[in-house]
């Protein structure tokens, strides 16, 4: 099974809602990650293009992957979550949509800050583009990686 693949798999088991929409992983790597949302009529709006929640989700999820790829191993003892995001709907969204996610910090320096006992907080820069290329939304989400209990009693 190619690595993306291996990645989609194990990050989908771990998201149902990603499974829901019918999301696919394209790519992923610790500061990269492209997911695509199929056009699907269930998930349509009044206007006929996807919902602004199912575009969210779309963004989110490609967050996610880059967080899931870069913090896997760290999964044992410490839970992301998503802390706050911003959601600039730029342009008129109809048929597939591509998210396109990066992250700008160095994961290394996030696990050394969660190493020293603190809960790191780093942000994902998605697009979202429709067919064409034009962007239709731009989202930043906050992250965080917390401590499990039994991690933070050791330290």
């Amino acid at each position: 099974m190619p690595p993306t693949d291996r990645i989609a798999a194990g990050f989908l088991s771990r998201v149902p809602m990603a499974q829901t929409l019918g999301l696919r992983i394209d790519d992923a790597s610790p500061t990269r990650a492209t997911v695509t949302l199929p056009d699907q009529a269930p998930f349509h709006n009044h206007i006929g293009g996807p919902h602004a929640g199912a575009m969210f989700t779309l963004a989110e999820t490609a967050s996610g992957v880059i967080v899931f790829v870069a913090f896997g191993a760290q999964l044992g003892r410490a839970t992301p979550l998503a802390v706050r995001a911003e959601v600039d709907y730029r342009k008129l969204a109809m048929g597939d949509l591509v998210a396109s996610a990066h992250l700008d910090q160095d994961p290394a320096d996030i696990i050394v800050a969660l190493d020293a006992g603190d809960r790191p907080e780093f942000d994902v820069k998605v697009d979202v583009r429709r067919g064409g290329g034009a962007v239709v939304a731009e989202v930043l989400i906050c992250w965080t990686l917390r401590l499990n209990e039994a991690a933070a009693t050791a330290q």
